[in-house]
């Protein structure tokens, strides 16, 4: 999620990660308007880097997605090609152990 200030037209003037006042207005990467402040604004790059930064957001939606088919029965793990079932239960693993006692994730890696 992207907070946007905005000038007393209208025009965003900056986009931030975090919210600066309660309510602020928030945005997506995919809104055409933010899209052209960072072209005009040179930040092509800060744009290519905040798309990274949500390959993360959307990788756990994605594993929650899966999860919910197979605890509905829509599909079955093991219907899963096996490199995805590898991927899908080492990150389970580490999740699981970081929300445990034991911070040590080393031995899954």
């Amino acid at each position: 999620m992207l907070f946007v200030e905005r000038d007393k037209d209208g025009a965003i003037i900056a986009i931030r990660k975090n919210a600066i006042a309660p309510g602020q207005e928030t945005a997506s990467l995919l809104d055409l308007e933010v899209q052209a402040f960072f072209r005009a604004s040179g930040e092509m790059e800060n744009l290519s880097q905040l798309l990274i930064l949500s390959d993360t957001s959307i990788v756990r939606v994605l594993e929650d997605l899966v999860d919910l088919l197979i605890d509905k029965k829509v599909i079955l793990f093991t219907d899963l090609p096996s490199a995805a079932q590898e991927k899908l239960s080492g990150r389970k693993q580490i999740r699981r152990k970081i929300r445990g006692d034991d911070l040590m994730v080393e031995d899954v890696l």
